[in-house]
Parts: structure tokens; C-alpha cells; sequence
């Protein structure tokens, strides 16, 4: 049976590199690193990390807890749920995907919590035990990662206004949440900054909602007009009422959406959106909570990703 010593040996490195690398391949330079995978390879060591995780009292189990209805059409959790795997897979953790009803169900060593709402954190995110990190940004002092809301829709209104849009309507998710505050901030700061009238509007998060709401907007107003969204799913139900009315996209109607998974597209045509890096900031948040069950949740703090403008034609032809 090949042991730690035998990878050390043939690696010629030491037994606690090899460990580091096993359990901890960040703080491991890449060479060495190659170093001792390649002894692992060549001698056909599997680490045990069954016995691991009895030695330490872990489970090696990671909950993603999501505390939001799911739509089953949405590709925004699948990108997130790719993310985090992939970071967890470094370190051999298993995901497990839990709901607000089953989030009990199990032991784990650590939870990573999205779909949030102000109930929820005195309800369910106080009486969690394990090390817990957000998705999405929060003022009750746990760590969390999420994408920089506010720049996201000033990029998109300071887009339509470059364009000549003087008409700017915000289509938003009517949610108290900070993600969609900070998204309306966004928008109102650049309708100020340049003297225009504000709009906003707030709905489901329903392309059906948002389609119905875009047409009774449109059928008043023959000025060129401009909608920024607080979602793909949002903009995607204005093009399907300006197409509905016969009206020319970009040169009448423009459009821009938020998020950038996959429904912008599949849009026709293509929408403009602000990207978030999704899988990127799922692989932070598996970094960040298995570095919190490392230092025995000591607090982290937060990362915040930049959004990136995409441009397409829902507002340039």
C-alpha cells in the first residue's frame, strides 16, 4: 500500500508538502505542486480523505442553501452551482442542495446561503451553526460575495444616454433586498446627474409581467424610449412588446437587461446586459467558506466582482 513517505520520496519533497498539497494546493507553488501530483500519478496514491475527515470530525459535506422559489427555466442557478462545485472539488467537498424545508436535514461543515430576505435572517441564517457565508450583499455582518450592483446599472443608463435616450424607464424586481436598492441607486444617480426624468417601475421577476407592463408604456409614448432592466428575464418581456407593436429595436425602442447567463442569448435580438461572472464568484464563495472553516468561522468580510457591460443589438444596430 503506497503511502504519504512514498509520495515524499518520490517527489523528494517533504511529507508536510505533500500534506499541504493534498489538503491545501493554494498555498502550494504551482511547480511543486506538479511535483508531487506527478508522484501521486506515477505511484497510484489516492489520498484517504474518509480517514481524513474523521481525524479532523468533518463531514466534508458543503450545504448550498437557497431560500428562493427556483424557476426551473433559469440558468442563474446552474451557473452558480457550477462555480461552487468547481471550488469545492479542489479540496474533495461534496455539495449538497438544500431548501428552506430541508436545510436540517444532515450534517455539514459549513453553508453557503442565497435568496435571502429580511425574515429569513433572524429565522433561519441566526440559528445556523456551521460557518456560513452569503450570496448577495448584507448589512447584518456576515461575509459575503456579490457583484457590484450599483456600478452594473449606472454602466447600462450612462449606455442609453451616450445613445441620445433622454426617455429612460427602470424596470425593476420589486424585492426590498440590497441587490435590487442598490440597482435602483444606480439608475437614479445617472438620471440626476444628467437633469432626466426618473421612471421606475417594479414587478415580478416575470418576462410575462414585464411584457404586459413595457406594451401599456409604449402605446402612450411615441418619443424614442429606452428600458433598463433589472434582469434578462425582465428584458426580455419589453422586446416581446415592442416587436408586438411593431416598433424598430434600437432605433425606437432600446434595451438593456442584468445578469448575463445565458437568456440574453438566446434573446432575439441578442440583448445588451450587464454581466455578472456567476460561476467565478460561486467558486469565491466555496474558497471563502472552506477558508472560514479552516480559521474556525473567523470573520472574512466580503468580495465584491465587477460587472462588465455587454453590448449587443437591443441597443446598437
Amino acid at each position: 500500500m503506497v503511502t504519504l513517505s512514498d509520495v515524499a520520496k518520490k517527489a523528494v519533497v517533504s511529507k508536510m508538502t505533500v500534506s499541504r498539497v493534498i489538503n491545501h494546493p493554494d498555498k502550494v507553488s504551482p511547480e511543486l505542486r506538479e511535483l508531487v501530483y506527478k508522484a501521486m500519478k506515477d505511484l497510484n496514491y489516492v489520498p484517504n480523505f474518509t480517514a481524513r475527515a474523521l481525524v479532523q470530525k468533518r463531514t466534508q459535506v458543503i450545504k448550498l442553501l437557497i431560500l428562493e422559489e427556483m424557476d426551473t427555466t433559469e440558468p442563474y442557478y446552474m451557473n452558480l452551482l457550477t462555480g461552487i462545485a468547481v471550488g469545492l472539488d479542489k479540496y474533495h467537498y461534496a455539495l449538497q442542495l438544500v431548501t428552506r424545508n430541508s436545510h436540517e436535514i444532515g450534517p455539514c461543515d459549513g453553508v453557503i446561503a442565497t435568496g435571502m430576505r429580511i425574515e429569513d435572517y433572524e429565522n433561519i441564517i441566526e440559528q445556523l451553526e456551521p460557518p456560513v457565508v452569503l450570496f448577495g450583499h448584507n448589512d447584518k455582518g456576515y461575509d459575503f460575495v456579490d457583484v457590484d450592483n450599483e456600478k452594473g446599472i449606472q454602466m447600462a443608463t450612462q449606455h442609453v444616454i451616450d445613445l441620445g435616450y433622454n426617455e429612460i424607464l427602470f424596470f425593476g424586481i420589486d424585492l426590498d433586498e440590497p441587490f435590487m436598492q442598490t440597482r435602483i441607486k444606480g439608475y437614479q444617480k445617472m438620471i440626476e446627474k444628467h437633469n432626466l426624468n426618473s421612471h421606475l417601475f417594479m414587478m415580478k421577476n416575470s418576462s410575462h409581467v414585464s411584457q404586459a407592463k413595457a406594451t401599456k408604456q409604449l402605446e402612450k409614448d411615441e418619443e424614442r424610449i429606452a428600458f433598463v432592466c433589472a434582469s434578462d428575464r425582465l428584458a426580455i418581456g419589453v422586446v416581446r412588446a415592442a416587436q408586438a407593436l411593431g416598433l424598430l429595436i434600437p432605433q425606437q425602442v432600446a434595451i438593456t437587461g442584468f445578469d448575463g447567463v445565458f437568456l440574453d442569448q438566446i434573446s432575439s435580438p441578442k440583448l445588451t446586459t450587464v454581466r455578472q461572472p456567476v460561476m467565478e464568484m460561486g467558486e469565491a464563495l466555496a474558497d471563502m467558506l472552506l477558508q472560514k472553516i479552516d480559521l474556525d468561522g473567523e470573520r472574512l468580510g466580503n468580495r465584491i466582482f465587477q460587472p462588465e457591460l455587454i453590448i449587443r443589438e437591443s441597443t446598437i444596430k
